[in-house]
């Protein structure tokens, strides 16, 4: 189903950002193709046999917190992983339309926060790559509050540090998951991103009012 934002009702503008502000086909690459390449280089083994090596580690750590943490796999593959990230950086790109809904939001008068599984490096490299602080009034990590959002630990956590009123709280994100723990902790809207990476088709998200891309939300009304 289509979503259609209550904006009398949202205070509060929460945002996921790899699949929701920026491109999830960067993610998918790095990980797909870079850091197996990195890691055949400096074991001296084809390019298959590495990713056959890392695989069982990207599906045992997936949804935890150091399946997103760069220095989890520095210290797996004896690769430099957030140098790694900043080699390919030229591609990391904001989605189309994303900074549009960005500036709508901005001017409407209501807080924006970026709330991200990315750990302080990635979320460093990424927001100077693209000036996505100059968007946010806040941007947060989970490795900071020690679980991940898809983890109902992560939202109470949130709250306490950073106060805030959920159930007139707007949530935005393109996991499943993720948005299944914001559902049971009481957000008042979520949407989810149907097309998080533009290398692929739009899916389903069942269960949640979806959106092809941020700026399908447009226009925002003021608060």
């Amino acid at each position: 189903m289509d979503a259609q934002i209550r904006w009398s009702e949202v205070d509060l503008v929460l945002l996921d950002m790899d699949g929701t502000v920026l491109d999830l086909a960067f993610d998918n690459y790095f990980w797909s193709e870079v850091v197996p390449a990195g890691y055949a280089q400096a074991k001296h083994i084809s390019f298959e046999t590495a990713r056959r090596e890392l695989e069982p580690h990207f599906t045992a750590l997936r949804g935890t917190l150091p399946w997103y943490s760069l220095d989890h796999w520095s210290g797996l593959t004896g690769l430099d992983v957030p140098a790694l990230k900043r080699s390919v950086r030229d591609r990391i790109k904001p989605l189309d339309g994303a900074q549009d809904f960005l500036r709508a939001v901005k001017e409407s008068g209501r807080p924006l926060w970026l709330v991200t599984n990315a750990d302080p490096h990635a979320l460093d490299i990424k927001q100077l790559h693209t000036g996505l602080e100059q968007y946010f009034d806040r941007l947060l990590s989970s490795h900071d509050f020690a679980a991940p959002k898809e983890d109902a630990r992560f939202w109470p956590r949130l709250a306490e540090r950073h106060p805030f009123a959920k159930e007139r709280t707007l949530f935005v994100d393109d996991s499943l998951s993720v948005l299944s723990a914001a559902h049971e902790y009481g957000i008042g809207q979520i949407v989810a991103i149907r097309r998080p990476d533009t290398q692929q088709p739009a899916r389903d998200v069942p269960g949640f009012p979806a959106v092809n891309r941020l700026a399908d939300l447009l226009p925002v009304s003021p608060r």
